[in-house]
């Protein structure tokens, strides 16, 4: 049976309706669509994605995404980005899947492979879309198969999930992810600031301290900030604020003061300001226009969000 048909299968039997599941399989999502899907802002971890069927388009700064079955997207760093189904139907749903990236699995495959990694100094951006080979979605096959095997997921999976991240390493852009896993490059500096900011997006903001964290000077870390993550440290964390204040309305049914607060802004009136030219409308309308579409028109699961 091919691969693709047989993650369809395996696809539509544990996402069943529309929207994203986390499966039995810790690192693994899978996402579901039977409609195109409104635009929805997130925040992606380092993950590889693979659709199996239909379409997506996803946003980075002013920078446009779009990919396919036969296609990867790859994210390296944590980035805030903007992603929505454009083609599927009842007869040819969109299906997708997520695999979380390890570290640590990255690092010691890097120590043990002859890859022309460039430059110690080269900064690279952090997301990237390419042509897959059947080895990856072979060895993507072989992680998502456990599903039907729950007791061999504890032994084989460790192994198994190596082998997705060798391949993914062997691809064209692969490169980029490995960079990563370089101790002390510049692209792991920019990645430890990025983890920073995520984990403190509510706290002020000092670049000159973010740049002391990456041992950067000011204008060295600017450059390779904006190089990993198509944006400036204050407009990464603008994005960060106000997709998780989108997501604290939505998840949590707050209100627009409740969710301003929670993400660090003391100016509610700055706070709709910055939201309505994020994503279009003031806070309150946006949030009613969203929850007032039909289901599989917003997909559930991919609201608050989701990176699939």
């Amino acid at each position: 049976m091919d691969s693709y048909q047989r993650l369809c299968e395996l696809i539509d039997k544990y996402c069943e309706v529309d929207g994203a599941v986390r499966t039995a399989i810790d690192p693994v999502w899978m996402y579901r669509a039977t409609n195109p899907t409104l635009k929805v802002p997130t925040i992606y971890k380092p993950c590889l994605c693979l659709i199996i069927s239909g379409t997506k388009e996803v946003t980075l700064g002013q920078e446009v995404y779009r990919y396919e079955p036969g296609q990867l997207l790859a994210a390296s760093v944590d980035l805030p980005l903007v992603g929505h189904v454009t083609n599927a139907s009842e007869d040819a749903p969109y299906r997708s899947l997520s695999l979380d990236l390890d570290g640590q699995i990255l690092s010691e495959l890097v120590t043990n492979m002859d890859l022309d990694i460039g430059v110690d100094g080269d900064s690279t951006r952090g997301l990237f879309v390419e042509q897959t080979t059947q080895s990856l979605v072979d060895a993507v096959l072989r992680v998502v198969d456990l599903l039907d095997r729950p007791d061999e997921i504890p032994v084989m999976l460790p192994l198994l999930m190596r082998e997705v991240h060798y391949r993914l390493l062997c691809t064209g852009q692969g490169v980029f992810i490995a960079r990563l896993a370089m101790g002390g490059s510049n692209m792991q500096r920019i990645s430890a600031v990025l983890r920073l900011m995520k984990d403190n997006f509510d706290k002020p903001l000092r670049v000159d301290e973010l740049a002391q964290h990456a041992n950067m000077s000011p204008s060295s870390f600017h450059h390779h900030f904006k190089q990993v993550t198509a944006m400036s440290p204050l407009q990464y964390q603008k994005r960060l604020r106000l997709t998780t204040a989108r997501q604290i309305m939505l998840a949590e049914m707050k209100d627009a003061a409740s969710a301003a607060y929670a993400v660090g802004y003391e100016s509610t009136s700055q706070f709709s300001r910055e939201y309505a030219r994020m994503f279009g409308a003031p806070p309150m309308r946006d949030i009613t226009a969203i929850l007032g579409q039909p289901a599989n028109t917003v997909s559930q699961g991919s609201i608050p969000g989701s990176r699939f």
